[in-house]
């Protein structure tokens, strides 16, 4: 049995005519009266008996009645429910982003958001690329802000802007201001460093970047957390490598530093798991904050 049979059975019901309800449908009569007698047979019941030039129903096709309309209708909810309208779309919108991003890029952005689309209710998670990107491809998540490279096939990514990461040493001294100062290859194979976990996507880059310029990093301690890791070289733990956006601020106790001749850089892009079906509200957020982030910072 087909929701396409049942249609057809109602269209005959309510014209009272195979005839009419044909061209109603745009199909030939013989094609619905095909379509009726096969569902009839299905069902192991008449549905119809001809009364002069009239289709009358019998009790059977009452109850079935019912029963389509029921049907047809409750598909029509789901049809509705998952229908490609953006600005209709009333389920929980889910997004992911790193903490940097959010505290340093997103505010702004986000603010419009919710005022463009005031009706939309949007979940926040804050977590770094690779749990992002698990939670893209198991729908957790229906786009996140996500950290560059990562290696992935099954993403479409929207590439939004270059965030260099700078090398952090100590300072006993209070720093005022902000100076890019720089370090030798000597001095970074010698130091102790802390820096992001192994299984992290920043510490991919990282690990990328000392191999690059042919240093073995002495790694003295690890935490996922970029204030964190900050907080530890300012009280003199080590060294670090971290996002140049976190730096910013009030005064510190730690020295910005970049290796001449090598740059390491991440670039931040929006990411969505690949689908032929994807939620058009997700392809309009996408949108929005594209150009949200492009706009100039007030």
């Amino acid at each position: 049995m087909e929701v396409r049979q049942l249609q057809l059975f109602l269209a005959v019901l309510d014209c009272a005519s195979v005839t009419r309800a044909a061209e109603r449908v745009n199909l030939t009569p013989g094609a619905v009266s095909l379509q009726i007698h096969s569902l009839a047979a299905e069902l192991n019941t008449e549905l119809f008996v001809r009364t002069g030039k009239r289709l009358a129903p019998t009790a059977a096709a009452w109850r079935l009645a019912e029963r389509a309309r029921e049907v047809i209708n409750q598909l029509g909810l789901i049809q509705r429910e998952f229908e490609s309208d953006a600005m209709g779309d009333r389920h929980p919108f889910h997004f992911a982003t790193g903490a940097t991003t959010l505290i340093h890029h997103l505010g702004g952005p986000l603010r419009k958001l919710r005022k463009h689309f005031p009706k939309l209710g949007i979940d926040i998670m804050v977590c770094p690329t690779e749990e992002m990107v698990a939670g893209l491809l198991e729908r957790r998540f229906d786009l996140a802000l996500i950290s560059l490279p990562y290696p992935n096939d099954n993403l479409d990514t929207i590439p939004l802007f270059e965030e260099e990461l700078l090398v952090l040493k100590p300072s006993q001294q209070r720093i005022s201001g902000w100076h890019v100062a720089p370090i030798e290859l000597v001095e970074m194979a010698k130091a102790p460093f802390v820096l992001y976990p192994k299984r992290s996507n920043m510490r991919s880059m990282i690990d990328g970047f000392f191999k690059e310029m042919q240093v073995t990093p002495r790694v003295v301690m690890e935490a996922d957390d970029t204030e964190a890791l900050k907080k530890l070289v300012e009280t003199g733990f080590g060294y670090s490598i971290l996002p140049e956006y976190a730096l910013h601020g009030g005064p510190r106790y730690f020295q910005a530093m970049r290796v001449k001749g090598h740059r390491l850089a991440r670039v931040q892009a929006l990411a969505m798991a690949r689908s032929e079906h994807r939620r058009a509200l997700t392809d309009a957020v996408a949108r929005f904050l594209q150009m949200a982030l492009a706009a100039p910072k007030k």
